[in-house]
């Protein structure tokens, strides 16, 4: 139990680090960033309790809100997705494997992996940029964001997923 905590903490400092002095400052044309703290919900294990899954998202969406001054809109996207991702992750994994499954490639398989975080991260991505652009009169942009967000999002999520399981 201690152990998982300190892994959780380390995993935690990591993410918000990498994001906060890293990722953060890269915009790609303009509106394409990079979001990879979304990760760190999108692994939390089978039948984590669903109570501290939205406190670990909560607290990673409010320490990127205050380093970049987004009132509650991280916050509030990655809770929600903290909220959906039990559910979400349920219709993933078989019915008889390991109470504790961690979501991975090799415990997923690669197409069923792929789905999963793509609609996870395209989902936090559609909910982050309506509430930051709170209106529709710059769709185009508003779209170009989501897209090039998640597709950046996902290839970073990819490649250290490809690393990780090896």
């Amino acid at each position: 139990m201690t152990i998982d905590l300190l892994k959780r903490i380390g995993w935690f400092l990591f993410f918000a680090l990498i994001q906060v002095v890293v990722l953060g400052r890269i915009h790609l044309f303009g509106c394409a960033t990079p979001l990879l703290y979304v990760w760190f919900v999108i692994l939390l294990p089978r039948n984590y309790p669903k109570w501290s899954g939205l406190l670990w998202s909560f607290s990673m969406g409010l320490i990127i809100d205050i380093f970049f001054n987004t009132p509650g809109l991280a916050a509030a996207s990655l809770t929600l997705i903290g909220i959906i991702q039990p559910y979400f992750f349920e219709i993933f994994v078989p019915r008889d494997s390991v109470e504790d499954l961690t979501p991975s490639v090799r415990s997923l398989g690669l197409l069923k992996y792929a789905y999963y975080v793509s609609v996870l991260v395209f989902f936090y991505c559609l909910v982050f940029f309506s509430i930051e652009l709170f209106s529709f009169f710059e769709w185009l942009h508003w779209a170009n964001c989501i897209i090039g967000s998640t597709l950046i999002t996902l290839a970073l999520i990819f490649t250290f997923e490809l690393v990780r399981s090896k």
